[in-house]
């Protein structure tokens, strides 16, 4: 079985390749994202715990996360579930996927470093590869240089060289005087909504009395009417 190791303190990854069952027992029936202890996996990883990520079996079909079994089933993808994408809008699939409990069918399993171990693993804790984007979000950035929350946000955002000139990210979620502008146009705009639905529902409730008021006094002036032609005979 083929191991992909990465590591995202450092941003790199290595695959191992382990012919030897017995080693990887360890980490059979268990499931995504659980944390197992790599001793068994050689000296070089003595220490370390691993996060187990995923993998593929041997005809190439992913695990997918909340299947729990250790073998093949079809399932029907729509929009936003994982292992999919939609070609056309609002087409939905059936497709095989495998369970997400790991097995020796496996071909390859992706393994995350949680914990640093005691030797260097050449590859992949030994360098540093540095991050070819920044993060994006206005909170990130702030997570990332240590800000405040009144520190200007667009004047730390990482800018990406090119040939030409340099590439800054639109920062998401980020609060502006125009946003919080634009927030308060929307609240208003609901706010005058209400009232005038209010005073709607009272010009109706007032118009319907009335209504039903009306329809009173005919009635008893056709009942007066009858009985007066009654009396008349």
């Amino acid at each position: 079985m083929k191991l992909n190791l990465s590591n995202p303190t450092t941003g790199m990854q290595k695959i191992v390749e382990i012919d030897d069952d017995k080693k990887l027992l360890p980490f059979f029936d268990k499931r995504m994202a659980t944390e197992v202890a790599g001793d068994t996996l050689g000296e070089e990883f003595k220490g370390y715990v691993f996060k187990i990520g995923g993998g593929n079996d041997k005809q190439g079909f992913p695990m997918k996360q909340g299947i729990l079994c250790n073998h093949r089933v079809k399932l029907l993808f729509k929009k936003g579930m994982s292992c999919f994408r939609e070609r056309r809008k609002g087409c939905r699939k059936r497709k095989s996927v495998r369970g997400c409990v790991v097995g020796p069918d496996l071909a390859v399993m992706h393994l995350v470093v949680a914990k640093k171990g005691e030797q260097e693993i050449p590859g992949l804790t030994d360098d540093q590869r540095a991050r070819r984007l920044g993060p994006k979000r206005a909170s990130h950035i702030r997570k990332l240089f240590g800000l405040e929350k009144q520190d200007d946000v667009r004047k730390f955002v990482v800018r990406r060289e090119t040939a030409k000139k340099k590439k800054a990210p639109k920062i998401q979620r980020l609060v502006t005087p125009a946003m919080l502008q634009r927030k308060r146009y929307y609240k208003s705009i609901v706010r005058k909504r209400m009232v005038l639905g209010k005073k709607l529902k009272e010009d109706y409730q007032k118009r319907l009395a009335e209504f039903h008021h009306e329809q009173k006094a005919a009635r008893a002036a056709e009942v007066a009417k009858k009985k007066g032609g009654e009396k008349s005979k």
